[in-house]
């Protein structure tokens, strides 16, 4: 399964427009090159409609917002559905403040979302449920499937809540990823970049619980090589080797 959709992916080449967080650009393109996607990150509000039509999907990050950004999301987000290509929403820290929680609010109520990403706190409060947080980044206990039940049912979309197990909903169907490793939380910007990968899974045929599952499996798979490579010594050697490894070939 997982070889069938990364194969796609890499015969395909799918342009992937991101208006994402700023801190993680290089690395997401990077990766997402080294996945066989291709990466344009237009954020200007003049012209996001114009290359998410050139594109054949979009991925939203709320990681780094500003005014002129939000709009350029809602923009592009239009212009995706209008089009039919997969959108996916990576709310980061949606907990964290006000203004970030009405950004996506309003981001749900105006664009149709193929998969939201993220991680247990991020996805609880988009059905107000209560889950520890810190930030961005949420380390509480969490009945991971019942929220991405609640998430799935009331945005009609996928739902992908990453964690020590990653647990996902497509059409009411509700899965397990349990590859990967912890280096993955000790980098800036892994959630992210999943959330590009994600996007580029989405654009090729197949079965959508299939494509997703493929990508969390080939992605924490990456990380368990990268991680075994002897000259991986913490998080800052284990970056390049991460890489590396995304772009070697998925296990059948």
């Amino acid at each position: 399964m997982a070889v069938n959709v990364i194969d796609r992916v890499r015969e395909q080449r799918p342009l992937i427009h991101h208006i994402t967080n700023a801190v993680v650009m290089n690395f997401t393109a990077n990766g997402l090159l080294a996945f066989g996607g291709s990466p344009i990150m237009a954020n200007a509000k003049q012209e996001v409609a114009e290359v998410t039509r050139l594109s054949q999907g979009l991925l939203l990050n709320i990681g780094t917002l500003h005014e002129n950004q939000v709009e350029a999301m809602i923009l592009a987000g239009r212009a995706a559905n209008e089009i039919g290509i997969p959108v996916v929403l990576d709310p980061v820290g949606a907990p964290a403040t006000r203004y970030r929680s009405g950004v996506c609010q309003r981001i749900l109520q105006e664009v149709k979302l193929t998969v939201i990403k993220g991680n247990a706190g991020e996805l609880a409060h988009l059905v107000d449920q209560d889950v520890d947080t810190k930030g961005v980044d949420s380390t509480g206990e969490a009945d991971a499937e019942a929220i991405v039940r609640l998430v799935a049912e009331k945005y009609q979309t996928g739902a992908v809540c990453t964690g020590e197990k990653d647990v996902g909903c497509i059409d009411k169907d509700v899965f397990v990823n349990e590859t990967g490793h912890p280096l993955l939380a000790q980098i800036t910007g892994s959630g992210c970049l999943l959330g590009s990968l994600l996007t580029a899974s989405l654009t090729v045929e197949g079965n959508p619980k299939e494509k997703v599952l493929a990508t969390l499996s080939h992605y924490g798979r990456a990380a368990e090589q990268a991680a075994d490579h002897p000259d991986v010594k913490g998080p800052g050697t284990f970056i390049p080797r991460f890489v590396d490894a995304l772009a070697m070939g998925a296990e059948k």
